[in-house]
């Protein structure tokens, strides 16, 4: 079985900077492109990054484009999001998911293990 766990979330004001983390349990995250989704309580999850299996393709929501940067090493068996200028809207709980496919996807569906989710709170 495959777990995923986040961590680095927290408090932080407009225009700082948190990095979260996502350490996989299973052997196969390194064959995989892996995602960062995000949620708020009433909507939908939304897609905020994505990576190719070994890095070599990145997708990023528009809305966070410029801002944060996705990353992975794969011998760590983990995932990161720099997450930089930060704004109150990007307050969410953040999860971390691994990928059934190998290049990057912006897909909800084509994400099958997911983390617990990390809350992140960007103040005014």
């Amino acid at each position: 079985q495959v777990q995923l766990v986040e961590s680095g979330g927290g408090l932080v004001q407009a225009g700082g900077s948190l990095r979260l983390s996502c350490v996989a349990s299973g052997r196969t995250f390194s064959r995989y492109a892996m995602g960062w989704f995000r949620q708020v309580p009433g909507k939908e999850r939304e897609f905020v990054a994505a990576i190719s299996w070994n890095s070599g393709t990145t997708y990023y929501a528009d809305s966070v484009k410029g801002r944060f940067a996705i990353s992975r090493d794969n011998a760590k068996n983990a995932g990161y999001l720099q997450m930089n200028s930060l704004k109150p809207e990007d307050t969410a709980v953040y999860y971390c998911a691994q990928s059934k496919v190998y290049t990057a996807t912006r897909s909800f569906d084509e994400h099958d293990y997911w983390g617990q989710g990390t809350q992140v709170t960007v103040s005014s």
